[in-house]
This record gives structure tokens, C-alpha cells and sequence, in this order.
């Protein structure tokens, strides 16, 4: 599992400075100055929580059952809250319409702080100091 943790986290963040770089050398002449800022919104969130596998890919103080349901609720929580960030900050260079699915923004956003709040109660379960 924490091998797994880690190839996630990694890939996450490969693919979020990748996103990032594009942000700030692609979109520039293709969508406006709010646009980009929102897209950047969805990569800071995808780097954010990159680190936050890695961090529990690494450690101990979470035990493997809750570091499972954590990798599950941060990739589901990625790809509904950053993916759709980025279908929405790029809606204009598409043929589909992603404010059609714009719902499911706050449900990404949903799982990702579940995902916190499940390493919360392994760390306060957790009988080691």
C-alpha cells in the first residue's frame, strides 16, 4: 500500500508541475488572465495533495486499512475537484460543455477533506507517541 501511495503521489505531482508549466507557457494566448487563475487553482490543490500521498506513503502513524480509504479519496478527490477545475477553466477550447458537470467540483472538494479528516482519526487512534 505505501508503495502505492508513493507511484500516486509521484505521478500527481509529475502531472501537476507538467499542468502548471502549461498554465503559464499554453494557456496564456488561449484563454483570459481568470481563467489561468483558476486553472491554477486545480494544479496547487493536485500539488498539495502529491505531498499529502507521499507524506503517508512514508510514515507510520496511519495504519494500512485508513491509508487505502485515503488513496482512494485523494485520487476520486483530484480528479472530480482539480479535473473539472481544468475542464472549467478551459470550457471555451472544448466542445463539451463542463459546466454541464460543474457539480461535481464541490464533491472532489468533499473528498479531498475527508481524506484529511481519515488520517486525522488514524493519527488520534494511532497508540504511539
Amino acid at each position: 500500500m505505501n508503495k502505492k501511495l508513493l507511484i500516486t503521489g509521484s505521478v500527481l505531482g509529475i502531472l501537476g508541475i507538467a499542468l502548471g508549466a502549461f498554465a503559464a507557457h499554453g494557456l496564456e494566448k488561449l484563454v483570459g488572465a481568470d481563467a489561468i487563475k483558476t486553472f491554477e487553482t486545480g494544479v496547487r490543490y493536485q500539488i498539495y495533495h502529491a505531498f499529502f500521498l507521499l507524506i503517508i506513503g512514508s510514515s507510520s502513524f496511519v495504519n494500512l486499512k485508513l491509508k487505502k480509504i485515503i488513496l482512494y479519496l485523494v485520487i476520486i478527490g483530484v480528479i472530480f475537484f482539480s479535473g473539472s477545475i481544468y475542464g472549467l477553466a478551459t470550457n471555451e477550447l472544448s466542445n463539451f460543455d463542463f459546466k454541464a458537470i460543474a457539480l461535481i467540483t464541490p464533491v472532489g472538494g468533499l473528498s479531498l477533506i475527508i481524506a484529511w479528516i481519515v488520517m486525522l482519526i488514524g493519527i488520534i487512534r494511532n497508540k504511539v507517541d
